[in-house]
């Protein structure tokens, strides 16, 4: 069971004994084998590059993993990596001895892309894009180079949800951060086991295992971020009617294309009425019309 704590894997040593945080833990683990097996990420013998920031969110993560393998419910090899991105002052030594404490195999990478996003993007403008799309570009390089068959990312339920409503507010489409897709060159699958787990989790969890947080000072030092102020519509939401993110995040697994507006979703052209069959007419329901005179 996962309350024994005899035979549990290291990342878990030093979990609080509360029955508050036993409950959390099992929704965390359970969320996340759902989303697994929901979305058929498992392939038996497969090797999985498990993308570790330093943030709540991807130590939540590594650590669900982890406890799934140990329990037999994940036959994968998974190896741990950090791209170190050259941002000034980031603490590079934590990760890697807080690795090695874990007993976790890993890689830690140093790409120095801070500097190519603060020359490429012009003062004023956000830097995720750019930012992202180098480090997704090196992650997809190490994997291959560790013979991995899937990169596997962090974002939450929350991120999803966020994604989402950018996607709505600001670029025109219905579209977010799906659990499982291929990359575009086709040779990696790309999972997001955390997509049931609410970002609240994954912060409550991290602070009380007590993992080494490192915050994102690139992005989060930027004010005024799209995501930002979505977070704080989906927050405010939140506060007025709790469970309304969860609700929301419901409607993206119940889509009915028949119901929206896009012809290359459901052929609206082809539709037709079909015959209703003859039917006598019955004397007590008939209605007489009037004749013209």
């Amino acid at each position: 069971m996962l309350d024994d704590l005899d035979d549990i894997h290291p990342l878990f040593h030093g979990a609080p004994s509360t029955t508050e945080f036993k409950k959390l833990r099992k929704r965390i683990i359970r969320n996340v084998r759902e989303a697994i097996e929901q979305y058929g990420m498992v392939e038996r013998g497969a090797k999985w590059l498990v993308c570790l920031s330093g943030g709540k969110d991807s130590y939540t993560m590594l650590a669900a993993l982890y406890e799934l393998k140990w329990r037999g419910m994940l036959p994968v090899e998974l190896v741990a990596c950090n791209l170190d991105q050259g941002q000034p002052g980031f603490p590079a030594t934590v990760l890697p001895e807080f690795l090695e404490r874990m007993q976790v195999p890993h890689r830690i990478e140093y790409q120095d892309t801070y500097s190519i996003v603060m020359d490429k993007v012009p003062q004023g403008r956000t830097f995720c894009a750019l930012c992202s799309r180098l480090r997704r570009g090196n992650l997809y390089r190490i994997a291959r180079e560790e013979g991995c068959t899937a990169v596997v990312l962090g974002h939450h339920r929350d991120d999803i949800l966020e994604t989402f409503f950018m996607n709505l507010f600001h670029g025109g489409r219905l579209a977010t951060m799906p659990p499982k897709l291929v990359n575009e060159e086709g040779d990696l699958f790309v999972y997001r086991p955390l997509a049931h787990v609410a970002e609240e989790d994954c912060e409550r969890f991290a602070r009380a295992m007590n993992y080494p947080i490192i915050p994102c000072d690139l992005c989060g030092s930027q004010d005024g971020l799209q995501r930002q102020q979505v977070k704080q519509i989906l927050d405010g939401w939140e506060k007025n009617s709790p469970g309304r993110r969860q609700v929301m995040f419901k409607a993206l697994t119940n889509i009915r294309p028949s119901h929206m507006m896009d012809p290359k979703l459901f052929d609206f052209l082809g539709l037709s009425l079909t015959e209703r069959p003859e039917t006598k007419p019955n004397a007590e329901n008939s209605i007489e019309i009037p004749k013209l005179r």
